[in-house]
């Protein structure tokens, strides 16, 4: 619904600190295209550039980092059975925006199939490290402190992806 995207504008314009939207349906094992085509990517689209254009014309950007991403890729090749892309852990994507963020940019490449990442993998880790910068919080000097009272670093992997930042 693009609704959610106008409340996730007006909760970061009221102060809310972290907006989680969930939008659609998108582990399509069938009917990739056709439903992606036909009810998510227009809405999808247009929700996202209308709330990145809301936080720039409102000089929000650089105080709000827009996030959007999966927990995986989907396979090189759409499966025989059902027209559909399955899940595939070695490529993904994110989408960065605002946040003091140098954006507007691709960061790495995959082959020709999209199955390999084959310049600048960017680790998930990279991800949250800068967004931690862009928070201003010092990943080599922040810890949380374990149930036994033992401090545990926030990432093993502190630098963030500097084309970034």
């Amino acid at each position: 619904n693009l609704q959610h995207f106008l409340l996730a504008r007006r909760l970061v314009e009221a102060g809310c600190r972290v907006v989680t939207l969930n939008f659609g349906r998108w582990d399509f094992h069938s009917n990739n295209f056709k439903e992606l085509k036909s009810k998510y990517l227009p809405l999808w689209d247009q929700g996202v550039t209308a709330l990145v254009e809301d936080l720039h014309e409102r000089g929000m950007d650089a105080d709000v980092s827009f996030v959007a991403w999966g927990e995986f890729g989907r396979t090189p090749k759409v499966n025989s059975k059902n027209g559909g892309r399955d899940h595939w852990p070695k490529v993904g994507m994110a989408l960065l925006a605002g946040g003091g963020m140098k954006t507007g940019q691709v960061i790495g490449a995959t082959d020709r199939y999209a199955g390999e990442a084959i310049t600048r993998p960017v680790h998930y880790q990279e991800v949250f490290a800068t967004l931690y910068h862009c928070l201003g919080i010092d990943l080599a000097a922040t810890t949380i402190a374990d149930s036994g009272g033992r401090p545990h670093y926030l990432l093993d992997r502190t630098e963030p992806i500097s084309e970034l930042v």
